[in-house]
């Protein structure tokens, strides 16, 4: 999918890029597989904002897609490839042969008419999703499951994909594109192929109007707040970051460089090797 440059009229225009969308088939969603999508605003459920510089942005509504891929052994066709606000990958809606419509991430090279399958028996090709059991080593792979039956979490983004490396006992060894390699059972499912939108990364916002769209707020750099609300704030002139006790910090005052903040996981001992050096 190429990536449209615009006419400079304007300073944000002069350098903004954005999508043809030569590839989307269907302007308008499935209305049966559509749910209302309220706006948090980086708040959690006790509405305290636990990630800051959201809010705003576009009106969306949910386009309900089948993560699992539990329709065994039924045939579907590609009817359409739709664009969806809520996530950087193009979704590709299935007719399936007993009426039933789903959407699906849409991998690249898959086109309007091709049949998709999911089960055990279906074949190695774009779209279809297996056991990693069934898969074979080498192979590119998107949409995996982290648990039997949970559906996809892995490798859901545009652009990506993990290969399968190799199959030992109960666990298949994942090479993520970070680079972190991982082990997951071969009873997960997965999706052949690599998520579509491959341009996604070379899209260019060009202003911030673009970015408040998206639903992003403005970053005020804490040394330039009141010693109240930052604590890097107040001084008399442009004070270095951070304390003297601990460096650079957070507003709350959780230090910024060299402090772990992750709590072990037990998915951690999972992982085969991590996707940055110790």
């Amino acid at each position: 999918m190429p990536i449209r440059a615009y006419k400079p009229t304007s300073p944000g225009r002069r350098k903004m890029t954005g999508y043809t969308f030569e590839e989307t088939t269907r302007a308008e969603p499935e209305k049966s597989l559509l749910q209302p999508l309220h706006k948090r605003a980086g708040r959690n459920q006790q509405g305290r904002v636990t990630a800051r510089h959201r809010g705003g942005g576009e009106k969306r509504r949910y386009r309900v897609i089948d993560f699992r891929r539990d329709k065994d052994g039924v045939p579907g066709r590609v009817a359409a490839l739709e664009y969806d606000p809520n996530r950087s990958a193009r979704i590709a809606l299935i007719h399936y042969v007993d009426g039933e419509k789903r959407y699906i991430l849409a991998p690249d090279r898959l086109r309007v008419g091709d049949q998709v399958l999911s089960g055990e028996r279906a074949e190695i090709r774009v779209g279809h999703a297996l056991p990693l059991s069934r898969i074979p080593l080498g192979t590119t792979i998107h949409n995996i499951e982290l648990s039997p039956g949970r559906g996809g979490q892995l490798c859901r983004s545009a652009g990506t994909g993990v290969q399968l490396m190799a199959r030992e006992g109960k666990f298949a060894h994942l090479r993520l594109p970070s680079g972190e390699v991982r082990l997951v059972h071969v009873n997960c499912r997965a999706t052949i192929g690599q998520v579509g939108n491959l341009e996604h990364e070379s899209v260019t916002l060009g202003k911030a109007g673009r970015t408040r769209h998206r639903g992003g707020r403005p970053k005020v750099r804490g040394k330039a707040m009141n010693p109240d609300c930052h604590p890097h704030g107040g001084g008399e002139g442009g004070a270095p970051v951070g304390r003297r006790q601990s460096g650079p910090v957070s507003p709350t005052g959780v230090p910024a460089i060299g402090y772990r903040t992750r709590r072990p996981k037990p998915s951690d001992k999972l992982i085969v090797r991590r996707r940055y050096a110790k």
